[in-house]
């Protein structure tokens, strides 16, 4: 049976994927609207990233085991990546499209689980005698989960390597705070030691750039790319965590 806790959770989900697809189509489409939107659909996130983040660490505690731990764990990397967004004075709306993908697919969950079988009546049994099963919107609901949900998280990680590239060039041209680069790029890392879909789209974007490198026959360009994927590579190479060979599907809440 839900919680209060599990409504709450689903509520800024809901409030996530709602205001953000306001505020994304409005941006797709050059249109003007108010940043509020963009708040909102924050503001959902940090409701439903700290009810699992209490859950999962249980309350916060004022030592350095504690903070380690929580620093560590994927759901608080992205509510504090969360209250920064928040927190920005100019909007960068694409910060919204993996926050909005992660909603989607809890929302659709806690449907499925939990609305639908209040208002839907049970399927038919899967044996004669059996206990009844889901509906079949419940069953096309959850096939169509399962069967996007590794797509989706490529998408994601390809995202955040777009959104990475976004706030360096913000940076550059005074667009977002020069803070934002050095922020955006310690999540990456940790999302590379955490997420086997980043580190492959690290990897097959490393071997795109590498390529057009190649290609255009340029020394003093390659000794300067060589150099300085060296220099990142000493950096990720600096792991505060293992990487985790099989990470838990769904575990972003």
């Amino acid at each position: 049976m839900a919680t209060t806790q599990h409504y709450l959770w689903a509520s800024g989900h809901f409030i996530l994927l709602v205001a953000s697809i306001r505020y994304f189509l409005a941006w797709l489409t050059f249109k003007a609207i108010s940043v509020w939107w963009f708040k909102a659909s924050f503001t959902g996130a940090l409701i439903s990233y700290a009810i699992v983040c209490h859950k999962s660490l249980g309350t916060p505690q004022p030592n350095l085991a504690y903070i380690r731990r929580a620093l560590l764990d994927e759901n608080v990397q992205y509510f504090l990546l969360a209250i920064y967004w928040w927190s920005s004075r100019k909007p960068i709306a694409i910060t919204l499209l993996p926050y909005m993908i992660f909603s989607l697919f809890h929302a659709l969950t806690f449907t499925r689980t939990t609305l639908f079988p209040q208002f839907l009546p049970p399927g038919p049994p899967a044996t004669a005698g059996g206990a009844p099963g889901p509906h079949p919107l419940a069953k096309k609901l959850q096939a169509w989960v399962k069967a996007n949900y590794d797509t989706a998280m490529k998408v994601v990680a390809y995202t955040e390597l777009i959104i990475f590239v976004r706030v360096i060039l913000g940076a550059i041209t005074l667009q977002n705070a020069l803070l934002a680069p050095l922020i955006y790029a310690h999540f990456l890392r940790q999302r590379y030691y955490q997420s086997a879909f980043t580190r492959d789209a690290m990897t097959k974007t490393t071997g795109m750039v590498d390529g057009y490198v190649a290609k255009a026959g340029n020394p003093s360009v390659s000794q300067i790319y060589d150099k300085a994927k060296a220099l990142v590579g000493r950096w990720v190479g600096s792991a505060i965590i293992e990487p985790n060979p099989n990470p838990p599907q769904g575990a972003r809440r």
